[in-house]
């Protein structure tokens, strides 16, 4: 198979989707890798590597995707990247269809076999493909947020960990799985007073022991949000259903009682954010305010530490990549039911219900597409 690694585009996106690790690992199975120039040198890696890899480097995206039987990419193809898919395409990236409507419009109507990252789901439960990159937003979320209540930057002024005599900084963390989880052990490591809500008494179990006790940990309601968030300092937004629009928790009104110059952090912005007011922000202007508070919604916020984030990312994805590459997408999928529930689009078809209930189109199970 021809695997072809294009250059990603989305503003201040420095990942890239193979490593030369990944590369040496898809040609010792036979295929060929073709990646656009400079693709990873917002990660610090350079076209030597991944040439001396076995990789073969071409100068624009065009001849990346024209080549490729399958692409790879970190994340969704944006509006200019549209053209470039076609009929026979296999695409294996992050998507978030559920937010993206035009996107997923576009996948069917050019019959792209679209699977996604997010939506690949082990038996347990998990996310394998998107743990590693939600240990990296939720670690990234009390930083940015802090650097947000500077006085400076519109915020409150005040300090995460505050001083001998005044008060810390009150965190509250909505959602207690992995991004949340990490949110927390950051928070908790500048010196704030943190609060976790879950409507998972399990997950708050776990953390109890974790932070050992040192993170409060509520059952989550609705009256517990909003007592809790007009308290709040920061809140970090780190609710996900797999596959679905992220449920609207914080409202527009509940943020008017806010603290003046409190920080909303919305992990949740890929899948439609868990505020009211959500919506995508650019790592080159990423807040706006809403009443007297600041929000960031910066839809792709591993970007800003690529080097973490393409190794961690990678790490998972590869393995899934390879068997994709030596079966073809149908096979691998039936013969791995994790990577079988990231097939979100196939020849037309709408292949994930989550994602057509929320953006309003019909979906067919995968069993309906793989067959026996």
């Amino acid at each position: 198979m021809k695997v072809g690694v294009p250059k990603e585009v989305k503003n201040h996106e420095y990942r890239v989707a193979i490593t030369p690790i990944g590369v040496h690992e898809l040609v010792a199975h036979g295929h060929e890798v073709v990646i656009e120039t400079q693709a990873g040198a917002g990660s610090g890696i350079p076209d030597d590597e991944f040439h001396a890899a076995g990789a073969r480097i071409l100068p624009d995206p065009d001849s990346v995707w024209g080549e490729a039987d399958m692409v790879l990419k970190v994340k969704e193809p944006v509006a200019e990247e549209y053209q470039r898919m076609r009929e026979g395409l296999t695409l294996f990236t992050y998507l978030h269809l559920a937010a993206d409507k035009p996107l997923t419009e576009e996948l069917l109507a050019r019959r792209v076999t679209g699977i996604a990252y997010e939506t690949v789901q082990s038996p347990s439960g998990a996310l394998p493909l998107l743990y590693p990159m939600s240990e990296v937003a939720g670690c990234l979320a009390p930083q940015v947020g802090a650097h947000a209540l500077l006085k400076a930057q519109g915020g409150s002024g005040v300090l995460l960990g505050g001083v001998g005599g005044v008060a810390n900084a009150k965190v509250v963390i909505i959602g207690a799985g992995v991004s949340g989880q990490n949110a927390a052990n950051i928070a908790l490591g500048m010196g704030a007073d943190v609060t976790l809500l879950d409507t998972d008494l399990d997950k708050l179990r776990m953390s109890f022991w974790r932070y050992n006790n040192q993170v409060h940990g509520m059952a989550s309601s609705k009256l517990a949000i909003e007592q809790h968030v007009t308290q709040a300092d920061m809140v970090i937004g780190a609710v996900l259903i797999p596959g679905a629009a992220a449920p609207k928790l914080v409202s527009n009104e509940l943020v008017s009682r806010m603290k003046p110059g409190s920080v909303l952090v919305d992990i949740a912005v890929d899948q439609g954010g868990c505020f009211e007011d959500t919506h995508p922000t650019t790592h080159a202007d990423p807040t706006f305010p809403v009443h007297n508070s600041i929000f960031y919604c910066v839809a792709n916020m591993p970007g800003a530490v690529p080097f973490t984030s393409t190794y961690a990312l990678t790490n998972a994805t590869m393995p899934y990549a390879v068997a994709l590459a030596n079966k073809g997408w149908e096979q691998a999928c039936r013969d791995d039911a994790s990577l079988a529930l990231g097939l979100n689009t196939h020849a037309g078809a709408l292949t994930n219900a989550p994602v057509g209930a929320a953006v309003g189109i019909d979906a067919v199970s995968v069993e309906s597409v793989l067959g026996a």
